[in-house]
């Protein structure tokens, strides 16, 4: 994750399909950024929420991820 001053972090995780892990995730009706582009094709935009909102998304990443979404 990179330094953010905004709403939202940027969270890269080289290696992993992130187009995947953000389908993944929106079936769950979680709304994460991907951006398939250049550059930013291995990150994650996630805005912040409410406490119990960013429980959610950690544990459903955790999830995704150990499966090696």
């Amino acid at each position: 994750v990179y330094p953010s001053q905004a709403n939202f972090v940027l969270a890269r995780r080289p290696d992993t399909d992130m187009g995947r892990l953000q389908r993944t995730l929106k079936a769950q009706r979680i709304l994460i950024r991907h951006f398939d582009v250049p550059g930013l094709a291995d990150c994650l935009r996630i805005s912040v929420g409410t406490p119990a909102e960013t429980t959610a998304v950690v544990q459903a990443l955790r999830t995704a991820l150990r499966g090696d979404a």
